[in-house]
């Protein structure tokens, strides 16, 4: 995947130079990405970083100031909405709705009917587990079930591209795994996925791709092999309030520690052993540190590493841009096949 956008014509999604804003400057700006045909593109950042913006684009609920979107080969039409299947962050249930007359009526705004349609919505009755409850209304259901039969009704129609906003919020695991076989399952026919998300290990075990964004913007995307390249097996984040200055290249130094990123009072650190390094750092810290985590890296560090700010608890105000020294770091310039 590359975000060139002259490939359009061959692309599931092609976004060339989009910006559009919400007020408060809230949205995209001058933004280029590519979602090759049966591709799964994971959108994560934070909330605010623009991943639902880029769904609505796409799906022509809005329309971009600058800048040009184009989706299964063509340019944005009522027309094309047959096409695309959608999971809303919310959920956009009727509640006093059966869940077969959920299906049905969704069948039929797409122009289903007959006996094609009866066959589709029992097939996707036993693909999601609801077949034993078809007759029963939506209001009964627990929510991991009400978020499989709204991936019923957005895959209903047979649609060539998925959108998903958060579609896994809120689930408990066993939920999530069989989203997730049921969506992978329709990609492997051939539907292609855009997923906006802030939930790491999704976007790490699914996406073919990772588009890292953050206030509107592009900061990278690749494979998340190629975004983790440069960070070492352990992650260290320590609370320092009044680290030196130098800290970052001082630790860059030592044997087994990749990249080091300081965003006081936060120090963040990617290491070949923690127990190592940890006793080491505490020997020069003295009683100074307040805090420290530990956890195998993801890409959750490779995304601190670039905006200096976690993805799922970024600050209040904008983070000071954070001091790094690393061999080389992953852009969304660079990262292209």
């Amino acid at each position: 995947m590359a975000t060139n956008p002259t490939t359009s014509a061959l692309s599931a999604i092609s976004l060339a130079e989009v910006t559009y804003l919400h007020p408060g400057q809230r949205g995209v700006r001058d933004l280029s990405l590519v979602l090759e045909p049966g591709g799964i593109l994971a959108l994560l950042g934070p909330n605010g970083s623009g991943k639902s913006t880029i769904l609505s684009l796409v799906a022509g609920f809005r329309a971009p100031t600058q800048g040009k979107v184009s989706v299964l080969g063509s340019s944005v039409d009522p027309q094309l909405r047959r096409r695309i299947g959608m999971v809303f962050q919310e959920s956009s249930l009727d509640d006093l709705m059966s869940v077969q007359e959920t299906l049905w009526l969704h069948g039929r705004l797409f122009g289903l009917g007959g006996r094609n349609l009866h066959t589709r919505i029992e097939d996707l009755l036993e693909l999601i587990g609801l077949a034993d409850r078809s007759a029963d209304r939506v209001e009964t259901l627990s929510g991991g079930l009400k978020r499989r039969l709204e991936l019923a009704r957005a895959i209903l129609h047979h649609p060539d591209l998925i959108l998903l906003d958060e579609p896994s919020l809120g689930l408990d695991p066993e939920s999530k795994a069989q989203l997730w076989e049921t969506l992978l399952s329709v990609n492997t026919e051939g539907a292609s996925i855009l997923l906006a998300t802030n939930d790491v290990s999704a976007a790490e075990r699914y996406g073919r791709h990772v588009a890292f964004l953050d206030n509107g913007r592009l900061i990278a995307v690749g494979a998340a092999s190629e975004l983790k390249h440069d960070l070492r097996r352990d992650s260290v984040e320590v609370d320092w309030p009044g680290a030196p200055a130098n800290l970052a290249s001082t630790l860059a130094t030592w044997p087994g520690v990749g990249g080091v990123t300081m965003v006081p009072p936060l120090v963040h650190a990617t290491v070949d052993d923690a127990s190592v390094f940890v006793p080491s750092l505490f020997q020069i810290a003295g009683g100074a540190i307040e805090g420290l985590r530990i956890h195998e890296s993801s890409l959750e560090d490779a995304y601190f590493r670039l905006v200096g700010q976690s993805i799922n608890n970024p600050p209040a105000e904008a983070s000071p841009s954070p001091t790094e020294t690393t061999s080389e770091t992953p852009t969304a310039e660079r990262i292209q096949e």
